[in-house]
């Protein structure tokens, strides 16, 4: 039984790969009665076709029969139909193309399993327009060489819109390519999905391919009952070595990804001895409930053999703050006091003594040198503005010890804060994560973050040690620090000395070799206000200790300006070693510098054997192309390789091993694991049936069939007006394409390579075919006698020109 197969279009643009041009031609009319080999011969006809008069192209409807074989099918204008708006509102209707034109053809299945136009509508309802029909969606075709072009740039992190500029500027102008913006876009979205449909296999082959590089990558994957991905956590083997260095103060940051670019995106951060941002472990949340970062600092510490840090810094998340008294009972834990001020305009933004009230707050909390006088302040706030039953000041007040300078500043931070990393980690992922960048795109720009940071670190280990900042001050301290910390250290350290111009001291009192001094600072807020402060300095000789009251050293490792001005009055010329942290210096070797990572290597090795094989062709090309007689000659040898290579990764086929690795203490499963959310794919599933060219479809046929046909029409047409039409329109040829056995798309060879070949002899006669050639290197390799003529060729064969008439002429043309 036959069945009706109604084909509507798409409701979104696929886009195509071109690996050839079309030429300029002119194109016959159909007519009733035109026969063809394919149904594709049919398609390709009448897109020329209609791409010359200036409509689109649409496929209406089909008829299939029990053997599979499509019995009729109809193409018409795209503007064909009725509009079907599918907006909401019907006040507020959508654009559409649709207005009912009859402009159509009709092919049948013929008797020679070939299809012949049954009837033919030429006329339209509408303007068509040659200039503009490269704008239809069926006209939009992303260039081979164009395409390969886009996904280096888009590798390199290149934004769309310069990516997009440079092949509009290469073919001078818009009207010179035969795809847009969008269309580039999609391309390049498209191209990402090579992973596979589902996220969480991409994450899970991503993670097998980075474990079998390196055996110390490691990775978890959550999962639920039914197989649903829910988090994820990985950290490579540099980033587990750097924790061994590095691992005493990280943040866990939850906000920069997320808020900008709606990726649930997770990270322990971390500062090495240049103060630059280090990554520790990431990961993707399905949520931020206890249970989910529970398991996501479990994961994390069996990653890190056990190790809890030191302290810990994150937001204010009551969740997170449960979840980190749970797995990091010891490690001290601080929000970020930033955030909590920044809250402080949204909760009495409208009260009428806010300016006031903000005055007071902000002394409380910064000018409060102890928890006693904190607590002083704080309840004079709420006494003085009436706030004893704000929820918001009681809550904050409750987890005081988690935010309050004064009950934090004993614990060493390294100077870190949510706010700084956050701002360090939107550098870390700059050029690498915009807001259309999907989880796939996620893993090569992750790749390529971490390389960019390796290597700022090895140019800043690189700079401390062959340049030197010199000293601004004759102290040998200074001197002792410039010899032992990196560059940006001491930069730190030398702020701390220009600091001596505004401190003036006093001696308070000495009891034999203790010392104690009152220090007043003032220190700049902004342009327009200087705070006074004052600090006790307590000095100890035997053995040489100092302790400042604003315990900077303490928080950030690095000795105050007050305890330096003291030791320098004393004529102490060098310091203990304990104040001078190996954590900061530059002659430190540590081990993970020896650590290769797995994304230290290129993760493409396709990519990296094709720029190999690119890199040899520019080579040859340059050289070749300096005669005539080397040109013709490498031309010929490279459509040999063409061939030869066409052949062998058609019977080597696509697949290959993934061997699935694990890690001991894994909670992975070895079944497949889904994405949290599917997203159904765009465009058809691809099929693995191999679409065979019209052209070569047309050569296999018996030579009995093409004499036939080439005696009838040696009747209708003259070899004088054959030489006529040839001197009038010139000789057209068409490119004929070859197609990848493994896939949907056209293959294709860099540009410059792309020439003529040679076709098969005809009747004991040599001929010349083209291949699609970019004008300026379609050099014919000629085989044939010189007296042969070329001869028109016609639309009507797939190849741009009937066959049976390139026989015919050569015969008539070769005496």
């Amino acid at each position: 039984m036959d069945s009706d197969i109604e084909l509507s279009d798409n409701k979104h643009d696929e886009v195509s790969v071109d690996n050839g041009q079309d030429n300029n031609e002119t194109i016959e009319e159909p007519k009733i009665g035109m026969s063809f080999s394919t149904e594709e011969e049919v398609r390709s006809y009448y897109m020329k076709y209609a791409k010359h008069k200036g409509f689109g192209v649409r496929r209406r409807n089909s008829r299939q029969g029990d053997d599979g074989k499509v019995r009729w099918f109809t193409l018409v204008c795209a503007r064909q139909g009725t509009p079907k708006s599918q907006a909401t509102s019907f006040l507020k209707p959508r654009q559409t193309e649709r207005i009912g034109c009859k402009a159509r053809i009709n092919a049948i299945l013929n008797d020679e399993d070939g299809y012949t136009l049954s009837s033919v509508i030429l006329e339209h309802t509408h303007v068509c327009s040659p200039e503009k029909a490269r704008h239809f969606r069926c006209f939009k075709k992303v260039d081979a060489r164009v395409a390969k072009g886009r996904e280096i740039n888009n590798a390199a992190g290149i934004r769309m819109g310069k990516n997009f500029k440079s092949p509009i500027v290469e073919a001078g102008g818009n009207e010179n390519v035969s795809f847009g913006e969008k269309e580039c876009r999609n391309y390049i979205d498209n191209a990402q999905l090579r992973l596979g449909v589902g996220g969480a296999e991409a994450l899970r082959n991503y993670f097998r391919e980075m474990h079998k590089k390196n055996s110390e990558f490691y990775y978890e994957m959550d999962v639920d009952d039914d197989m649903r991905c829910r988090n994820v956590f990985w950290a490579d083997a540099r980033s587990r070595a750097v924790y061994q260095s590095f691992g005493d103060v990280i943040t866990f940051d939850t906000t920069y990804l997320t808020n900008a670019y709606e990726m649930p995106f997770v990270s322990f951060v971390g500062v090495n001895h240049h103060g630059q941002s280090i990554l520790l472990g990431c990961g993707l949340i399905s949520s931020e409930d206890t249970q989910t970062f529970e398991w996501f600092f479990e994961s994390w510490l069996k990653c890190m053999n056990d190790q809890a840090p030191n302290a810990i810094i994150t937001d204010q998340n009551k969740a997170m703050q449960l979840a980190i008294a749970r797995v990091f009972p010891n490690s001290k834990h601080r929000f970020c006091l930033s955030h909590i001020m920044k809250k402080f305009p949204e909760k009495f933004g409208s009260h009428s003594q806010y300016e006031e009230i903000k005055s007071t707050l902000e002394k409380c909390v910064y000018d409060s040198s102890s928890e006693q006088e904190f607590e002083e302040r704080w309840f004079n706030l709420l006494d003085t503005y009436h706030l004893h039953e704000n929820a918001w000041l009681g809550s904050l007040h409750s987890d005081k010890r988690f935010w309050v300078p004064a009950y934090v500043k004993d614990t060493f931070w390294a100077g870190m804060s949510i706010t700084q990393r956050s701002e360090s980690m939107n550098a870390f992922f700059d050029n690498y994560v915009n807001s259309k960048t999907t989880l796939k795109q996620f893993l090569d720009q992750y790749n390529s973050a971490l390389r960019r940071k390796v290597e700022n670190e090895a140019v800043a280990d690189f700079n401390s040690f062959n340049t030197e900042i010199p000293c601004i001050s004759h102290y040998p301290h200074e001197k002792q620090f410039q010899k032992a910390y990196t560059i940006a250290k001491f930069k730190e350290v030398q702020d701390e000395f220009r600091g001596f111009l505004y401190l003036s001291t006093s001696l308070l009192g000495c009891e034999g070799a203790k010392y104690t001094y009152a220090v007043a600072d003032e220190i700049k807020v902004s342009d327009e206000f200087i705070k006074h402060a004052n600090f006790i300095v307590a000095l100890d000789e035997d053995p040489l200790e100092v302790k400042c009251s604003c315990k900077l050293f303490e928080f950030r490792g690095i000795l105050c300006r007050h305890a330096l001005r003291v030791l320098a009055l004393l004529g102490k010329s060098k310091l203990p070693s304990k104040y001078i942290l190996d954590r900061w210096r530059k002659d430190i070797k540590r081990k993970y510098t020896f650590i290769k990572s797995s994304y230290e290597a290129n993760c493409n090795p396709e990519r990296q054997r094709y720029d190999r094989i690119l890199n040899c062709f520019y080579e040859l090309a340059s050289n070749a192309s300096k005669t005539e007689k080397s040109c013709v000659k490498l031309i010929s040898q490279v459509e040999q390789l063409k061939i030869e290579y066409l052949e062998d990764n058609s019977r080597c086929g696509s697949n290959t091993d993934k061997p699935a690795t694990s890690m001991d203490g894994m909670t992975t499963s070895t079944s497949k694991a889904f994405s949290p959310l599917v997203v159904q794919s765009k465009k058809r599933p691809p099929s693995n049936k191999r679409k065979m060219h019209p052209a070569e479809k047309d050569l296999r046929k018996s030579s009995t069939r093409r004499l036939r046909c080439c005696e009838v029409e040696s009747s209708q047409l003259s070899r004088e007006d054959r030489a006529d039409e040839y001197h009038e329109s010139g000789p057209q040829h068409e490119a004929p394409q070859t197609q990848d056995q493994q896939s949907q798309a056209w293959t294709h060879v860099p540009n410059y390579f792309c020439t003529s070949s040679t076709a098969p002899p005809l009747q004991d006669q040599q001929s010349q075919v083209w291949t699609h050639a970019p004008d300026y290197f379609c050099t014919p390799l000629t085989i044939a006698p010189l007296q042969m003529q070329p001869s028109r060729l016609h639309l009507s064969d797939p190849d741009g020109g009937s066959h049976d008439n390139q026989l015919r002429d050569l015969n008539d043309g070769g005496h």
